[in-house]
């Protein structure tokens, strides 16, 4: 029988905020163990929270960003469970009354598909702490609880169940991630925990309307991660389903290791978490003139950001795409874009595309430590166009760029890179590699026409790479046309 993927995320985004949502706290990533922590977050007798405003403000900036609809009010609540990590025995949450509602998240697949997924909800929330396993520390009979992380700031953004894939799930992930970069609300650092979600994956017949039953995969960290366990538990679902076996709802952890998802706890072990706002909080009030302060500070989005570079660069969709994935990645093509003139548009996408991200790769350096800057490209790109060098020499100066600091100008002088573009000069040298090459002549003559890249390279090898590849096409045709 033919299935149906059925696939919802919940996203849990760490806030970039000095502070932690309820008190002065840090909340640094790091610290020794239970560093950053206070009596608020210790959940001691007798404090009381006080709302950070940055997240209030953050949380605007992610729901205009999606199209959310923004609660005038909206409550907090108390969310009971009981863990070692979680001081008061509950986690300040919101509940019945989120602060953002709907909106939309839009991507484009690898393969060029638009993608919409709606939001059920945005909502704040405060972590909770990390338990440690003695194993990790050579005490393999007892646990530990770090509360660093209790009461750092979260947003939890819940999709509606639209995702059809886990290609796709993986692609909604990385635009998540973009957005609350963009935004600047977030550093969205996966490795470190800034960026988790649970996710929730159910099979149902093509031509079913009835959702199957669900299972959610907890805490996937990782966008490599998120996209196994979601293929992995999709055969595991089918291969039951095709057997005539049931899928039990239940919730399971992903084993990076061994590449399977394992049992956690089933539907009937499934918590009751008591809900009731929290006391301690009063409602909070987000009216039109705070809600327009935030909306005239937010930053061109990526989505934007893409359709500029189509529209006044003249960029492929592709291009404008990859461009924009990164804030900082699109910055410093604008850059060489403002060095060049949008007439070099085109050339630029090709090099930052290109040479630019193989040398962040190569290095393991993000965008902002490249060595070679955009004013440095650009004057390379100018050295191009005014045929000083060609593309091939290009790599050369490019790549002494990066190891030297200097300019591309100086290199090129300094290596003699300047490209020969006297036609006597390359005539003499194409009438020497025809008369060392009787054969090929002969063969080219004959209609062996693909020959015509060997003469190039011959000629190329004679100059050093240095000959004008448009003034040498002319004279090799001549010649070898005779």
């Amino acid at each position: 029988m033919a299935y149906e993927t059925v696939i919802g995320l919940e996203v849990h985004a760490q806030l970039n905020t000095k502070s932690k949502i309820f008190c002065a706290s840090s909340a640094a990533f790091g610290g020794g163990p239970n560093e950053h922590t206070c009596t608020v977050d210790l959940g001691l007798p007798g404090v009381l929270p006080v709302l950070n405003r940055q997240v209030i403000e953050y949380t605007l900036r992610l729901g205009l960003a999606v199209g959310a609809e923004i609660a005038p009010v909206c409550r907090f609540a108390r969310k009971h469970y009981f863990y070692p990590d979680l001081p008061k025995g509950y986690q300040i949450s919101q509940y019945e009354e989120p602060i953002c509602s709907g909106g939309s998240v839009h991507f484009v697949t690898r393969e060029g598909r638009d993608v919409n997924v709606n939001l059920t909800r945005i909502h704040m929330e405060e972590d909770a702490g990390k338990l440690i396993h003695g194993d990790e520390l050579g005490d393999p009979n007892h646990s530990y609880s770090d509360l660093n992380r209790a009461g750092v700031p979260l947003l939890e953004i819940v999709s509606e169940p639209e995702l059809r894939n886990p290609e796709d799930a993986e692609s909604y992930m990385r635009k998540l991630r973009t957005l609350v970069r963009y935004l600047g609300i977030s550093d969205g650092n996966m490795q470190e925990g800034s960026l988790r979600c649970d996710a929730n994956i159910s099979l149902r017949p093509e031509d079913s309307e009835k959702f199957g039953e669900k299972v959610e995969i907890k805490n996937m960290n990782s966008f490599r991660n998120l996209r196994r366990a979601l293929e992995f538990e999709e055969k595991r679902q089918r291969e039951i389903l095709d057997a005539g076996g049931v899928i039990h709802q239940e919730t399971r952890l992903w084993d990076e290791s061994a590449g399977v998802t394992r049992g956690m706890r089933s539907k009937e072990y499934a918590h009751d978490y008591r809900y009731f706002p929290d006391p301690d909080l009063v409602p909070l009030t987000v009216d039109a003139e705070w809600l327009d302060e935030v909306r005239a500070q937010m930053p061109e989005l990526p989505d934007a950001k893409s359709k500029r570079f189509q529209d006044d660069y003249g960029l492929p969709r592709y291009d404008a795409e990859v461009l924009t994935s990164e804030k900082e990645l699109a910055a410093y093509f604008d850059r060489v874009v403002a060095a060049t003139g949008k007439e070099q548009a085109k050339a630029a996408s090709n090099w930052v595309m290109g040479d630019v991200l193989r040398l962040l790769n190569e290095k393991k350096i993000a965008i902002e430590e490249c060595p070679v800057s955009p004013e440095r490209l650009a004057e390379m790109l100018s050295l191009i166009d005014d045929g000083t060098i060609s593309g091939k020499i290009a790599k050369t100066v490019f790549d002494q760029v990066a190891e030297s600091g200097k300019s591309p100008e100086a290199i090129v002088e300094e290596k003699g890179l300047r490209q020969i573009t006297d036609t006597s000069a390359i005539e003499s040298v194409v009438e020497d590699v025809i008369a060392s090459n009787p054969e090929e002549v002969e063969a080219y003559r004959g209609g062996k026409t693909k020959l015509m890249g060997f003469f190039v390279g011959q000629v190329m090898k004679a100059t050093g790479g240095k000959a004008n590849p448009k003034a040498l096409q002319e004279i090799l045709g001549e010649k070898l046309g005779g």
